[in-house]
């Protein structure tokens, strides 16, 4: 029952190569502020493992942190997953950037807010997806599951510590976007029109929202656009908030290949 609750509370224990590996190229390139304090390795694993602790090592030296070898049950009390592989990494907080004018924004961005998520791993399984689909930078609102930075990191294959984030409230996230040339693009059904038939070409801003909460009505009126995703036969239930960003992901990825 602790594990299971500790899902759900802060955390900075990233587990497993995938999710470190991304939070290490992250630091290296300068997009992510969050410092690595210490990785353990399972000793055990040392060697059938010894080309992930070689890369681990000299990253340590590089930057500064350290790798210490411990016992396998060690990791296993600190873990709240089972497929860290034997190396858990003990992080701090990171600094996500305030968004407060449009000149943090580029001129052909895809930008997207996640908006009332109902857990870290909806809303983990939604970046991976929009990594992929090639955004620019995704929009938090201040209360976020970034705070459970490291079951996140695990359920987005290590894109959250990739991705670019700002914090802003909604309606000003929008307002700036807006100002800075894009499109607010909503995803619901009243109002709406295909994500076919929509215009998603770039620069624009995506909102997302949760399946239970949905969307807030003051960014609904103010929309430029409201698109759906249709359904192959009568389905009266939302998707959820990971596979609508799945989907919109890559329809605005292929709207706007050249």
């Amino acid at each position: 029952m602790k594990k299971e609750y500790e899902k759900f509370t802060a955390s900075n224990l990233f587990e497993g190569m995938t999710s470190i590996s991304a939070l290490l190229s992250a630091r290296e390139a300068g997009t992510n502020s969050r410092p690595i304090y210490e990785i353990y390795f399972d000793r055990a694993k040392m060697k059938s493992k010894w080309r992930e602790y070689r890369f681990l090592a000299h990253k340590a030296q590089a930057l500064g942190f350290a790798l210490t070898e411990v016992d396998g049950e060690q990791i296993a009390e600190q873990a709240i997953g089972n497929t860290h592989g034997g190396i858990l990494a003990r992080c701090g907080d990171r600094i996500f950037p305030a968004l407060t004018a449009p000149e943090q924004l580029c001129a052909d961005g895809f930008y997207v807010l996640l908006d009332g998520i109902e857990d870290p791993y909806n809303f983990g399984y939604a970046l991976r997806s929009l990594y992929a689909a090639g955004v620019t930078a995704v929009f938090l609102t201040p209360r976020n599951w970034m705070s459970a930075a490291g079951v996140v990191a695990r359920a987005s294959a290590g894109a959250s510590e990739l991705l670019p984030m700002f914090v802003a409230e909604a309606e000003t996230a929008a307002e700036i976007a807006r100002t800075a040339g894009c499109k607010l693009v909503c995803a619901d059904k009243d109002n709406s029109v295909s994500m076919y038939d929509a215009d998603l070409s770039r620069p624009l801003l995506l909102v997302i929202g949760g399946e239970k909460r949905g969307i807030s009505r003051s960014l609904l009126n103010t929309a430029d656009q409201i698109v759906r995703i249709d359904y192959a036969r009568p389905f009266r239930a939302a998707l959820s908030a990971a596979s609508a960003a799945t989907i919109l992901g890559y329809e605005v990825m292929r709207q706007n290949l050249k």
